[in-house]
């Protein structure tokens, strides 16, 4: 018996730009004809073009999804990474049967449960609990089924006190530990989740990811997870699928794909400091970043030289009391180090308009490749934008008139950061 969870067969999805449908109502009846009865090819798919936002084309069809085929087998963790606009949300959502392709076919052996965006599958009116029953019955599961699972779901998300009340008062924040606490215990084969997980704290994130480790290794149920948070993507599963302008560019091990994937994004992505429109991992529309510069735009830092870090950003409103974090990651994508103006105990204030900060940074990291993560939060900890994997940034060799005061076997495994220290002979 085949152990394919999900089979995707030359998967196309196009969308006309600018309205809907075809212009007419008897040339949408004409091209029905043509493809469904005659079966000859859909004229809108020869003049389609690629997925590409930032240049503008001839045609006014887009492809979202272009001849995409992959199995999946029962049991995996997938992670489907891909920059904005790459076609991932598309994939999910037909997956997940809200929309329909344009051609292709896809199989699905079991049933999906989906987390796709904040609210989907609830009714504003009804309060937690009957939305709980709602997208039981959805899914196809008998009452007494979700009985059993009722208090459990509703214990995960941590909104009991607000479970009798209509969800159209709860905050994101709220639809979401709900809407993932039923999409993660109800009892479906395969479950599916996007970026909606941004939304969360930091502290329901990580419970999110050690329940879908869960689910994909305890229970051996399929997940496919969207995110931009490679580091989280690269914890939770074992295989990816790299998205690139609607076109699948590559599937295989999580770190082979998270690998092409930063490669290729940051190959153009910090030209000369700027930050193109697209680049932010997470935004509230408060305020966005116009500019990062590390070390005057080098991407080759000295061994123990100072970083010196320009932010510059654009505030819709002044905005008290907030920070600046910068964390640093390996190569490997493992968060290793931290500095932020918080550890003085001080916030700054965002002025409306332009805001510009410099920070420098004592470098004790290691020789090797590094990438920042750049986040602004108000003081309670809400995020209002955060850019992922800047970089990779090279931390240089030691120079040479160093070299004879850092002697060491040549396998030896010497870690990320360098601890200063003083040493002295107990007599």
């Amino acid at each position: 018996m085949s152990n394919t969870a999900i089979k995707v067969e030359n998967l196309s999805k196009i969308y006309r730009l600018g309205e809907i449908g075809t212009g007419s109502i008897g040339q949408d009846v004409d091209r029905w004809f043509k493809t469904k009865v005659l079966g000859k090819e859909d004229p809108f798919l020869k003049i389609g073009e690629a997925n590409d936002r930032a240049n503008k084309g001839n045609s006014d069809i887009v492809y979202s999804l272009r001849d995409i085929n992959f199995e999946i087998q029962q049991g995996d963790a997938v992670g489907i990474i891909g920059r904005n606009g790459a076609g991932k949300s598309t994939l999910l959502k037909i997956l997940s049967r809200v929309t329909t392709p344009t051609t292709g076919k896809i199989n699905i052996k079991g049933r999906v449960a989906s987390l796709l965006e904040v609210g989907t599958g609830f009714h504003p009116e009804l309060n937690g609990r009957e939305n709980i029953y709602l997208n039981g019955a959805i899914l196809g599961m008998r009452k007494r089924e979700i009985d059993r699972k009722l208090d459990e779901i509703i214990d995960f998300s941590g909104v009991e006190r607000y479970i009798d009340t209509p969800v159209k008062r709860y905050s994101s924040g709220m639809y979401v530990r709900l809407a993932f606490a039923v999409a993660a215990h109800l009892e479906s084969e395969i479950l599916i989740v996007d970026e909606v997980l941004a939304v969360g704290d930091a502290e329901f994130q990580k419970k999110c990811l050690g329940k879908m480790g869960e689910v994909s290794k305890g229970e051996g149920r399929t997940v496919l997870f969207v995110s931009h948070n490679m580091a989280a993507v690269k914890q939770l599963c074992s295989q990816g699928i790299y998205m690139k302008n609607g076109s699948l560019d590559s599937i295989g091990s999580i770190k082979s794909t998270i690998d092409l994937y930063l490669k290729q994004s940051n190959s153009n992505n910090f030209k000369n400091g700027i930050i193109p429109i697209d680049a932010s991992s997470f935004n509230t529309n408060e305020l966005r970043f116009t500019k990062i510069v590390i070390n005057q735009g080098n991407t080759i830092i000295n061994f123990q030289k100072a970083i010196d870090i320009l932010i510059s950003f654009e505030s819709k409103t002044d905005i008290l009391n907030c920070f600046i974090d910068i964390r640093i990651l390996n190569k490997d994508l493992n968060f290793i180090c931290h500095s932020t103006h918080v550890y003085q105990n001080e916030y700054i204030d965002i002025w409306k308009g332009q805001n510009n900060f410099n920070v420098k940074i004592e470098n004790t990291l290691q020789p090797g490749d590094f990438y920042f993560t750049i986040g602004i939060h108000k003081k309670e900890g809400n995020t209002m934008e955060y850019i992922e994997f800047i970089g990779p940034f090279e931390i240089s060799t030691i120079s040479s008139e160093d070299k004879d005061d850092y002697i060491f076997p040549a396998n030896w495994e010497l870690g990320n950061v360098r601890l200063n220290s003083k040493w002295n002979r107990e007599l």
